[in-house]
């Protein structure tokens, strides 16, 4: 009886070494000795947390140096992100502060942090902007910072596994001009031609870094793995410029330093479409210059593509990164179908009557002093209705992609139904304040807050009741807002007759 031969053994994985030593031998020929050497003297030093400040819940000047104060951080402004810092030190890891949790800072690598800043928001009031893989969502609360809050943001992606992730980031951070969908990137070019005013394409990659993080990890990639991710993103640009309106700007960028999936992608688009596409030149947009490569040993790149921020590591103490902007001065050819329809009634959805629009607002003034028709007027925003669940939605949304299948629309103010019973003659109110809504805009109510004593915020924070709540006079069934003596949002606690009920999520506690 013939013996079966036995199966080699899978080759072993590479390790991390391994990688980066790979990675640096096909990268050396790229720098100069000078800045190679410079290079392997930054993979040495720690890569430091970074934060960008929510500017829709906190000042950044005065949030960080708050914050530097209570944690003991030694912070870093970002050079390029003006809400951008480094922790370079902290007796405790930056994401177990209450801020963090309330959603008033974005834990972030400071790489990240450039491709949102390159593009000009100031001179449009309310932009469209389309982010096209957004997941799981850093970029896309960046965005909703920067056009503050007014206009939207179209967040896309196309994994079903990496959407959670983004509504729950946008929700965090109290995002309301915002929508999640779940589509192929390649098909917006098609569905909505020259429609945004700026297109986020902060494209898959194989992450060849050099520097690594929890989310941008080195892995081995493959040529042909490599030469498949390069293609898909030269679609996805295709795409994104497609649906860009003439003389909008275009972000490009990756988390790779690999030339295939940077300068030759650009490159591929410029051939595409020939006098209609402009490459910024970010060379002062930056405190040095960072060029992209005239060249990778191989072929040499249109001039054209140097006008391109290449982030070797030790420009900017970061992992490696790429970012172009691009502006579209010219419409462009490309085959056109319509996009899915399924108005937002077909989805359960009903705008909110205006009768009771004006009693939403009345129970918002007279229960927490804040001013709903200011904010609804100002941010250009409607409400809406699904079940017993009441949202703020952007109004530009309405208006140009209603039909448009999304994951997550807008934001919740409030829940219908929880109580309805009489205190005092007084109608105690049927619905209920939701976490996102108190988180964004409780600091500035003026009525319906608890403050809790210094010696009972850790037991709070911790998920606890509140048995021997501080002397108040709000009625029992209702939801206050709770802070600290400091002033900190600690979310919402429902008033009972013998304590206050903690109403924080679960994931926050």
């Amino acid at each position: 009886m013939a013996r079966r031969k036995k199966k080699s053994a899978a080759p072993a994985p590479e390790s991390g070494a391994d990688l980066l030593q790979a990675a640096l031998e096909r990268y050396r020929p790229l720098l100069s000795e000078n800045d190679f050497a410079a290079l392997l003297a930054e993979l040495d030093r720690p890569l430091y947390p970074a934060l960008r400040v929510n500017t829709l819940k906190a000042d950044p000047a005065q949030a960080i140096e708050t914050w530097a104060s209570r944690y003991g951080w030694q912070v870093q402004p970002v050079p390029y992100c003006p809400t951008g810092y480094r922790v370079t030190e902290s007796p405790a890891p930056i994401s177990q502060t209450i801020e963090h949790r309330m959603g008033q800072y974005y834990i972030q690598d400071a790489a990240s942090m450039l491709p949102v800043e390159l593009f000009d928001f100031d001179e449009l009031d309310a932009p469209l902007v389309l982010d096209m893989a957004a997941s799981p969502g850093g970029k896309t609360t960046h965005i909703s910072s920067r056009i503050r809050d007014r206009g939207l943001v179209l967040a896309n992606d196309s994994s079903a596994d990496r959407i959670t992730a983004l509504r729950i980031v946008l929700n965090n951070y109290g995002a309301i001009s915002a929508a999640a969908a779940r589509f192929p990137g390649e098909k917006y070019g098609a569905w909505f031609p020259e429609t945004f005013d700026r297109v986020l394409l902060d494209a898959p990659c194989s992450m060849q870094g050099l520097k690594t993080t929890e989310s941008h990890p080195m892995r081995p990639i493959t040529e042909k793995e490599q030469s498949a991710l390069a293609q898909r993103q030269a679609r996805l640009l295709a795409s994104g410029f497609q649906a860009l309106k003439t003389g909008g700007q275009l972000v490009y960028s990756t988390c790779t330093l690999a030339p295939e999936e940077n300068e030759a992608v650009l490159e591929t688009l410029l051939q595409a479409y020939p006098g209609a596409v402009e490459i910024v030149d970010l060379s002062t947009r930056l405190p040095v210059p960072a060029p992209a490569l005239a060249a990778d040993g191989e072929r040499a790149f249109d001039p054209r593509v140097q006008r391109a921020a290449r982030l070797w590591p030790h420009r900017f103490g970061t992992a490696g990164f790429f970012a172009a902007l691009l502006i579209k001065t010219a419409p462009v050819t490309a085959e056109t179908e319509p996009p899915p329809d399924r108005p937002l009634e077909q989805a359960g959805m009903r705008p909110v009557p205006p009768r009771e629009g004006r009693e939403i607002s009345a129970w918002l003034q007279k229960d927490y002093g804040f001013d709903l028709d200011t904010l609804l007027e100002a941010q250009d925003l409607e409400l809406w209705q699904r079940q017993e669940k009441i949202y703020a939605v952007p109004s530009l949304f309405t208006r140009h992609f209603r039909g448009l299948p999304v994951q997550r629309l807008g934001l919740l103010l409030a829940e219908e139904g929880q109580t309805g019973r009489v205190l005092s003659h007084r109608v105690l109110s049927h619905r209920v304040l939701s976490h996102e809504w108190a988180a964004r805009f409780g600091p500035g109510f003026t009525r319906g807050k608890l403050v809790l004593a210094e010696d009972q915020v850790a037991g709070w924070l911790r998920g606890e009741d509140l048995h021997s709540p501080p002397a108040h006079t709000l009625p029992k069934g209702f939801i206050a807002l709770v802070t600290d003596p400091a002033g900190r949002n600690l979310g919402r606690g429902r008033i009972l007759h013998d304590r206050v009920k903690n109403l924080l999520p679960a994931r926050l506690i």
